[in-house]
């Protein structure tokens, strides 16, 4: 079993769970922190006196109060560890259950868990440490499973989920166009963005793309 796990999570009321969940996995060494920043720095000297975490388990949301941050969602903290310890088992731990953003963090920052918290996330959570030890891949609470099994969803990539958000707005392909161009995401020309929302309402059978950006909204892709 791991032998030093740090978590990062603002509310007491949660930790408590969560760091008795690792108490009963026997776990050495439980570190816990509130902000984002101070797990970043307990990584880094983990790591400078060659005494580094096993794995880390986090929320996405972080409260903002007085105190100036540089981290501000469980996000920005994986990133920045993947930086410093990309071999870190991670697992998130939050109430997200919008399965494109959870997708997301699998394919863009390689957690290894993701577990929601609900009524029985404990036992949930419990199951995916002792996985994620064994070394299992993309693991999810058991909730989430279905949503998961679509295969429409894993076609869909970050250049769709930006036109669709547009979409929502109320844009015009012209007007997508010229907000791709700034960001400079491509393809940018509204031949090509036609093409793809033609192909998005070929994906979820949608009639108009009022229909398509409804459904992506039942999916949690917006």
């Amino acid at each position: 079993m791991f032998k030093k796990v740090l978590v990062a999570e603002d509310l007491d009321s949660i930790s408590i769970g969560i760091i008795q969940v690792l108490e009963d996995l026997n776990i050495p060494v439980i570190d816990h922190v509130k902000y984002c920043d101070d797990a970043l720095i307990k990584i880094k000297k983990g790591i400078t006196e060659n005494n580094a975490y096993d794995l880390i388990i986090s929320d996405l949301s972080f409260k903002s109060d007085h105190r100036k941050i540089k981290l501000s969602s469980g996000e920005e903290l994986i990133e920045a560890v993947n930086k410093v310890q990309p071999s870190i088992k991670k697992i998130i731990f939050s109430i997200e259950d919008k399965s494109y953003r959870i997708k997301s963090l699998f394919n863009d920052l390689k957690i290894n868990a993701y577990v929601t918290k609900g009524r029985n996330s404990i036992e949930e959570l419990k199951t995916a440490i002792e996985r994620t030890f064994g070394n299992e891949e993309r693991i999810v609470s058991s909730d989430l499973s279905l949503s998961f099994s679509d295969k429409a969803l894993i076609e869909i990539e970050s250049y769709d989920i930006s036109i669709l958000n547009l979409l929502a707005k109320g844009y015009t392909l012209e007007n997508i166009s010229k907000e791709f161009k700034v960001i400079a995401l491509t393809p940018n020309g509204t031949s090509s963005i036609e093409k793809r929302i033609n192909k998005l309402k070929i994906y979820f059978k949608a009639n108009n793309n009022v229909h398509l950006i409804a459904i992506a909204k039942d999916f949690g892709l917006i």
